[in-house]
């Protein structure tokens, strides 16, 4: 009879899962997570916080580079977030969004934000930017789609920056404030409340 020594997850760990993944793989772009199926091995002691930081074992992860690479194994399996490399699967916690949008350009037509974490993403149809209000304050939050169910919660600098280049159009049936990115319109407020 064989015993198979269980061991519980860790960062470590899934850190070097995925670099030796990079050296296996296909170079540049991210790791193929959405191919990936490896068994759940349970939670591990990660979390995001709203403002972006990563924390492992309640202290925040202090060096970027691995913050990085742990953002390109990171998934969204229904209301999970999980870290996934070939072998194991670990849930984490996420407070709101997994990134933090800080900053934004126009291109052209297009607004491109960057994240905390170094991803690029131009808003538009495939990565809509939506905004939630906070039903007794009515303060917003405005989130972009960064990759598959995973969006950015975009700063208040950003979020400024996007109202100064705001406009009024007709959106489903009615007058809002709202940003354009590569054709689409984004609502951000009724027109009427902004008095």
């Amino acid at each position: 009879m064989t015993t198979q020594k269980i061991v519980a997850p860790s960062a470590e760990g899934l850190a070097q899962s995925v670099l030796a993944a990079q050296k296996t793989g296909p170079k540049g772009g991210l790791p193929p997570v959405h191919l990936w199926n490896p068994p759940h091995c349970g939670d591990i002691d990660m979390r995001i916080a709203r403002d972006g930081t990563w924390f492992y074992m309640g202290t925040p992860i202090g060096r970027p580079a691995l913050v990085r690479l742990f953002s390109t194994i990171l998934r969204r399996d229904g209301d999970d977030y999980v870290l996934v490399t070939p072998v194991e699967k670990v849930g984490i916690t996420v407070d709101d969004a997994p990134f933090v949008a800080v900053d934004v350009d126009r291109d052209g037509d297009g607004l491109i934000f960057t994240t905390n974490v170094g991803d690029t993403v131009t808003a538009g149809p495939d990565n809509p930017i939506r905004v939630e209000r906070d039903p007794q304050t009515g303060e917003p939050s405005p989130y972009v789609l960064v990759r598959a169910n995973l969006e950015a919660l975009i700063d208040r600098k950003s979020f400024y920056r996007l109202v100064d280049l705001g406009e009024h159009a007709e959106h489903a049936g009615e007058h809002w404030f709202g940003v354009r990115s590569r054709g689409a319109f984004f609502a951000i407020i009724p027109s009427a409340e902004l008095g």
